[in-house]
Formats: structure tokens, C-alpha cells, sequence
């Protein structure tokens, strides 16, 4: 079969010196093109690399492809840009893997899934949607909990969340609610801050979806409390711990797989997706977000590490979607 590739390299996308320092955070590296690339390769396909925006648009006219794996994050701050691709395929009528339009741009609007999640019965913590300066000082400060954490709306891979954004006085919330405001163009979300530990979880397959994994992160250093944030992960290898299987009692861990099932399916994910969670300090779940287009990177993304630790190599982990895909797919639009 004929697959293409849909990326986006960081080297390949503008950078202004107007844009914070992780505008390109979430575009991805050589290094996972080529072992995403390399795993298709192994099970008898041809792959074509697509990349991503304009050059994608040439490359999928040109090349004649069977199927297209998508890891391609979209181009500008649109909260609906994870969609550009899976747009443009469904538009082609070329089958794809992951999640569809519709639910990519649902899930990066962090506010508008967990709306969607909590009428699901799912736990989130309490929060408030601030677009502009107006909303800001119309903000009930008696009513709203402090500490609160503060980061911009619509963006993945950690972007705009740093340890700042715990603010606990009403100074520190305008302040730094004001500078996500200028510097990320596009609302702010002010939430309840949840202080016990965090943990991710990696879902892979339909119809039902398999938890692969549920990862503790935990801290190395001791504080008050911890903050999974973009200082955090660009540095994981000093600053923290995996703790995979995470061990937690039986009936978090059944919590936490209930939650993550049902966020999931409402949402209407497919193929891949992982979600993460924070403990309170009685251990209760509650969801943060879920990012169906989760980064593939062999050595430092969350979802191939959690993998890692439960025994998955990295061909089975990109294996495993690919297959997914597929399936969803009739067999006789492969059959040659």
C-alpha cells in the first residue's frame, strides 16, 4: 500500500519575533517523521513524507496514496487548525488515521470539552473562560477559588503552561491572565487548581478503545505542590519520574479507566488519543483535557514512553494505530 505522511517539521514553519518561545512547540522533528516512517516501512508499505500546509496540499495532489497517517498539528493559532488536515483528506476522499475534523477541533477548545465531558458525569475542576481585558475585571474574585491555574484556551503540547500560571492572589490573576492574553491571542482559562498528582492516560483502538497505560508523573525534587509545565518537560529527564503502571488503590485506577472511556467515546476519538488527569488529595480524578492527536516522538513524548514501560515497543505502539485505522476502513478500498 501507498502511504502518505502529514507533519509538521518545526524547521519548516515561520517564526516572528513577535510569537512567545513555544509557538512551535507542538510541530514535531525529523526524528519521529523518520520512525513513524520506519515502522510503515516494516510492514511492507511504501511511504510518501507529505509534511504539512502548503507543501501538503502540492504533495497529496501529486502523490497517488492509499492512505495518509496524520501526526500534522495545522498551521497558525485557529483553535480548529488540528482539522485542517483530515478537512482537506475527507474533502479528497482519501482515507486517514486518527480522529476527524470535527472532534480535533472539539478537543482543542479545552473549555468547550469540558463542558462536553461534564455533562458526561465526568469530574473537572471549576473554571472561567476570560477573553478579553473587560471580562478580566468583571471576574468574581470572592466566587472563584484561588489558587487557580491560568493558561491560554485553545493550544496543545503544554503550550502557555508554565509554573507561573499557578497564581494565588487576584494580583498574580490579572497579571498573568493579561500576559497570556497579549502574547497567545486568544482567550484564557482561568481553572480550579488541583494539588495532588498528575497522571496520563494511553488509549489505542475502537469499538471498545484499550487503555495502554495509565503514567504517574511524581516530581524528583520536593514542593508544595507540582506543576506538569512546558519547564517541566523540556527537561523530564532531571526534573521528574515516571511511574508506570501507576500505583494508585484499585478503585482510583477503575476511575480513572471509566473516566478515560467515556471522555473518549463522547468525544468521539478514534485510533489514538491520550488524557490527562489530576488527583485530589483524597486521590479523586479530575479531568484536564485530551489530546487526540498526541505527539509520536520515540524518546520523549508522553504516549511512547508510557508504552515503553508497559512493554510496547515502539512498532507496536505505531503499529497498533495504524491497524485501527484500517479497520475502520472497508477491506476493498486496499484491495490492490
Amino acid at each position: 500500500m501507498k502511504i502518505g505522511l502529514a507533519y509538521d517539521l518545526k524547521e519548516e514553519v515561520p517564526l516572528n519575533k513577535e510569537q512567545p518561545d513555544d509557538a512551535l512547540e507542538e510541530y514535531d522533528s525529523p526524528e519521529t517523521v523518520e520512525a513513524i516512517a520506519s515502522v510503515l516501512e516494516s510492514l511492507g508499505h511504501s511511504v510518501s513524507r507529505l509534511s504539512g500546509g502548503r507543501r501538503f496540499i502540492d504533495n497529496i495532489l501529486r502523490n497517488d496514496v492509499d492512505f495518509v497517517f496524520n501526526i500534522a498539528e495545522g498551521r497558525g493559532t485557529y483553535r480548529s487548525r488540528e482539522a485542517q488536515i483530515p478537512a482537506l483528506l475527507e474533502m479528497l476522499d482519501v482515507p486517514y488515521s486518527g480522529s476527524d475534523p470535527q472532534c480535533l477541533a472539539v478537543c482543542l477548545d479545552k473549555p468547550l470539552t469540558k463542558r462536553i465531558v461534564h455533562t458526561a458525569g465526568i469530574r473537572t475542576p471549576r473554571w472561567q473562560l476570560i477573553t478579553n481585558e473587560k471580562e478580566l475585571n468583571e471576574l468574581c474574585r470572592d466566587s472563584f477559588p484561588l489558587p487557580a491555574f491560568v493558561k491560554p484556551a485553545f493550544e496543545g503540547s503544554s503550550k502557555g503552561v508554565r509554573l507561573s500560571g499557578r497564581v494565588e492572589t487576584n494580583k498574580q490573576l490579572d497579571r498573568v491572565t493579561g500576559a497570556l492574553l497579549e502574547q497567545y491571542h486568544q482567550p484564557v482559562m482561568v481553572e480550579e487548581f488541583i494539588p495532588g498528582d498528575e497522571v496520563t492516560v494511553g488509549m489505542v483502538g475502537n469499538s471498545p478503545p484499550q487503555v495502554i497505560g495509565m503514567m504517574r508523573i511524581l516530581p524528583k525534587g520536593k514542593s508544595d505542590y507540582f506543576i506538569y509545565s512546558l519547564e517541566v518537560k523540556r527537561d523530564w529527564q532531571n526534573q521528574v519520574e515516571y511511574e508506570c503502571p501507576a500505583q494508585l488503590k484499585a478503585k482510583i485506577l477503575q476511575k480513572i479507566a471509566d473516566f478515560s472511556l467515556k471522555a473518549f467515546t463522547t468525544l468521539g476519538c478514534r485510533d489514538v488519543a491520550r488524557i490527562d488527569f489530576k488527583l485530589d488529595r483524597e486521590g479523586m480524578p479530575y479531568f484536564l483535557e485530551i489530546n487526540p492527536l498526541p505527539g509520536l516522538n520515540p524518546k520523549s513524548s508522553d504516549l511512547p514512553i508510557m508504552a515503553a514501560k508497559m512493554g510496547w515497543d515502539y512498532h507496536k505502539l505505531v503499529s497498533s494505530i495504524f491497524g485501527a485505522a484500517l479497520e475502520r476502513y472497508p477491506a476493498r478500498l486496499f484491495a490492490s
